[in-house]
C-alpha cells in the first residue's frame, strides 16, 4: 500500500504542477474565495480519481500478463511522448497554457456578479477542473497504476498529490505562475513515467 501511495503522490505531484488544471484554480482564486475554489477544485481531482481507480480495478480482471505488459507500455510510452513534446515546447509554452485556462474561466463567465453565490463557485470551479482533467494523461496513469496496485493506496496518494497542486494554486499560484516552466515540468514528467514504467517491468519478474 505504502508503495502504491508514493507512486500516486509523485505522479501526480510532478505531472499537474503547471497544467491546465492548475492555472484554473489559479485564476478563480484570484477572483473568488480561495477556500472555495480549493474545495471546488480538490473534490473534482478526488471524483476523477476514484472513477480512475474505480476503472482500473475493472481493467485488474484483464489476465495479469496483459496488464503487466500494458503498464509498462503505457508508461514508457507516455514518458517518451513528453520528453519529445518538452523537447519542441517554446519558451512560451507556460504562457499558452494559462491564455487555455484563461480561456476556459471566461466560457464559464465566472466574473457575472450574479454568480458570485458559494454554491456557483463551488460548482463551476467543480465542473471546470473536471472537464480539464477528463482524459488527461495522469487520469490514465491513474488507471493503470490501479490495476496493477494497491488501490486504496494509489486513491489516497493521488487525491493527496491533487490537493497539494491545488493548494499551491490557490495560495501562492499568482507569486509563482511565472516561475513555473512548463517545458522542465513536462521533461520532469516524462523521466518520471519512465521510471515507473522500468519499477513495473522488474516489479513483474
Amino acid at each position: 500500500m505504502l508503495t502504491a501511495f508514493t507512486a500516486g503522490l509523485l505522479l501526480i505531484t510532478i505531472s499537474e504542477l503547471g497544467d491546465k488544471t492548475f492555472f484554473i484554480a489559479v485564476i478563480l482564486s484570484m477572483h473568488h474565495s480561495r477556500r472555495l475554489v480549493f474545495t471546488g477544485v480538490v473534490a473534482a481531482l478526488a471524483a476523477m480519481t476514484i472513477l480512475s481507480v474505480m476503472f482500473g480495478q475493472v481493467v485488474s480482471f484483464l489476465p495479469k500478463q496483459i496488464i503487466h505488459y500494458g503498464e509498462i507500455t503505457l508508461f514508457i510510452a507516455f514518458g517518451l511522448k513528453l520528453i519529445y513534446d518538452a523537447s519542441k515546447m517554446p519558451v512560451s509554452a507556460t504562457e499558452e497554457v494559462v491564455e487555455e485556462a484563461k480561456e476556459a474561466v471566461e466560457k464559464a463567465h465566472l466574473d457575472n456578479s450574479q454568480q458570485k453565490s458559494v454554491w456557483s463557485i463551488l460548482l463551476k470551479s467543480f465542473i471546470l477542473t473536471f472537464i480539464a482533467e477528463w482524459g488527461d494523461r495522469t487520469q490514465i496513469a491513474t488507471i493503470a497504476l490501479a490495476s496493477n496496485n494497491n488501490p486504496i493506496g494509489v486513491t489516497l496518494g493521488a487525491i493527496l498529490g491533487h490537493a497539494i497542486c491545488a493548494a499551491i494554486a490557490v495560495i501562492g499560484g499568482k507569486l509563482i505562475s511565472g516561475k513555473i516552466s512548463e517545458r522542465q515540468i513536462t521533461f520532469l514528467g516524462g523521466f518520471l513515467f519512465i521510471i515507473f514504467g522500468i519499477i513495473a517491468a522488474i516489479k513483474g519478474k
